[in-house]
């Protein structure tokens, strides 16, 4: 005999709920102080022009004759400089860009390093005589395995390399914050105190131009491997004035990178990063910080609400076994997918709600795993009969889904030559479920016409996922309208494939609740009235 299937305290579930509201309560009050800090971001407040001693106002204002000068070395020290580039005069608020071929040092050659130096000073004068010269350091170099860039991967010999290889940066990105903006002596922003060199001229307080190397402009793709042979490489040297809130902002995505890599990402993950947020400016990327904030915000509370509601659920009457059947394989396949071709920002979500899915499953199907051996028990009649009526649908669906998915793997063989049996196989199901995975919910509003009712679902989780996937899918509809390619994903192409049974149980939610309303309010008016 099989030992009896215990249920845990409620207490427990209790605990869970208000540790998933202390949860919650934290995300809310960070993404307050980060609205907070971008207001502060956006809005620097500048020093009153009346108060100049306690002003620090910039080196710029007094149009000095400036040059840029870039050198480039072996070890940014002052040392053994050769010149790549003299910008004579230069003016902080043009924009320009030069082309430039620069000598190679045997030791770079040799899988060595290369630096640039860029320095900004005084017309006519040795930036080591200047004392208001300000200066940058920026590897021109990058070691990386041949296999990780685009011109080698199609290559069997690079594959096979594995350890590190100099590789050349062929653009050089310079950016100066050419705002004439006085700031106050104790406001000076944090994000930019390391950046800001004082100088003192008289009574007043100045601080030199704020130099910046663009470290985001540079993509894996455009690298260049360097060899033994190579003795000079192209070089193009930009520069663009930007204002102070530019300025920040870049100071800002330059360190995500950085934390980004310091957590362990690959460089392949950081570079589709690095694509993203080049790509985009400033308010742009804001509204997407809000986009997903509310997005992360409707799943977190659909799945609070989802693992209470099914923690609570003592009989499965009226749920769709076969939907959560096939909603945990969809979820299952596509996390596989994804875990060869995403960061770590998408497989986390998608890892724990693949968990939460398999976890219906063992409910759904009462198999309860205890340490020595399963536990089971017996439907009841209300149960006997949503699975009659879950199999009639499952077998008037799969007129519809076999055909369907038989023919998009014939067709898909014609990339197979292209990958492997098991990427192909994968890539196939993967497909079928972003095309046809909707159809799983099918059964489900079956079973509810059925039955009459819609009490066996949890309304709050539809309406969070609801206006989550409708985020999700006018985002990638924009993005589709927006892309000029001919050839767009199946992801993109299944734009508001969920609303449509989203609005068939509002419908079901419509017509099969007024009754149980109604004889609510009749029961409480008669009440009223004996009073």
């Amino acid at each position: 005999m099989f030992p009896s299937c215990y249920s845990k305290p409620e207490n427990s579930g209790e605990k869970r709920s208000s540790m998933a509201k202390l949860l919650l309560g934290v995300f809310m009050v960070y993404m307050a102080h980060t609205a907070w800090l971008l207001y502060g971001f956006l809005n620097t407040k500048s020093c009153d022009e009346g108060l100049r001693e306690n002003c620090i106002t910039s080196y710029l204002a007094a149009r000095p004759r400036l040059q840029l000068t870039v050198y480039t070395c072996l070890v940014p020290d002052n040392s053994q400089l050769n010149l790549a580039l003299r910008i004579d005069p230069f003016d902080p608020h043009s924009t320009f860009e030069r082309h430039v071929n620069v000598p190679l040092p045997e030791e770079t050659r040799a899988n060595g390093s290369l630096y640039a130096v860029v320095y900004v000073h005084k017309a006519s004068v040795s930036p080591l005589e200047d004392s208001r010269e300000v200066h940058h350091a920026a590897l021109l170099t990058t070691h990386i395995s041949p296999a990780n860039t685009g011109g080698h991967r199609d290559t069997q010999k690079s594959s096979k390399i594995k350890h590190p290889v100099s590789h050349w940066r062929p653009r050089l990105s310079v950016t100066m914050m050419s705002e004439d903006f006085t700031f106050t002596k104790g406001g000076l922003p944090s994000d930019m105190r390391r950046y800001v060199r004082i100088s003192q001229e008289g009574r007043r307080i100045l601080y030199l131009p704020l130099l910046l190397i663009d470290e985001l402009s540079f993509r894996i793709r455009d690298l260049m491997q360097i060899n033994r042979s190579t003795t000079h490489l192209p070089l193009t040297v930009s520069y663009e004035g930007i204002s102070l809130r530019r300025f920040r902002f870049w100071v800002h995505l330059q360190d995500v990178v950085y934390s980004l890599r310091q957590f362990g990402f690959s460089e392949e993950y950081i570079d589709e990063i690095k694509g993203t947020l080049v790509g985009s400016n400033l308010y742009l990327l804001v509204l997407t910080a809000l986009i997903t904030a509310l997005q992360l915000i409707c799943e977190f509370l659909a799945l609070k609400n989802d693992i209470t509601s099914w923690r609570k659920k003592k009989s499965m009457a009226g749920m769709s076994r076969k939907s959560v059947l096939w909603r945990s394989l969809g979820t299952l396949l596509i996390f596989l997918h994804l875990l060869e071709e995403t960061s770590l920002l998408v497989l986390l979500p998608v890892g724990l709600a693949a968990c939460v899915e398999v976890w219906k499953v063992f409910k759904v199907f009462r198999i309860n795993v205890r340490w020595r051996r399963p536990c089971g028990s017996k439907l009841d009649e209300e149960e006997r009969r949503t699975v009659g009526f879950d199999t009639q649908a499952s077998t008037y669906l799969s007129y519809l889904i076999y055909p369907l998915c038989i023919s998009g793997a014939i067709f898909s063989l014609a990339y197979l030559r292209q990958k492997s049996y098991f990427s192909w196989m994968l890539n196939s199901l993967v497909t079928g479920v972003y095309a046809f995975g909707f159809l799983s919910m099918a059964p489900q509003l079956f079973i509810n016409h059925k039955l009459r009712s819609v009490n066996h679902l949890q309304g709050a989780v539809l309406m969070y996922r609801g206006v989550n996937t409708l985020i999700s899918d006018l985002c990638s509809c924009a993005a589709v309208f927006s892309s000029s390619e001919a050839f767009l994903s199946s992801h993109q192409l299944s734009c508001f494939r969920d609303e449509l049974f989203f609005l068939i149980y509002l419908y079901q939610r419509r017509r099969f609740a007024p009754k149980a309303r109604r004889s609510e309010c009749g029961s409480h008016s008669k009440k009223l009235k004996t009073q």
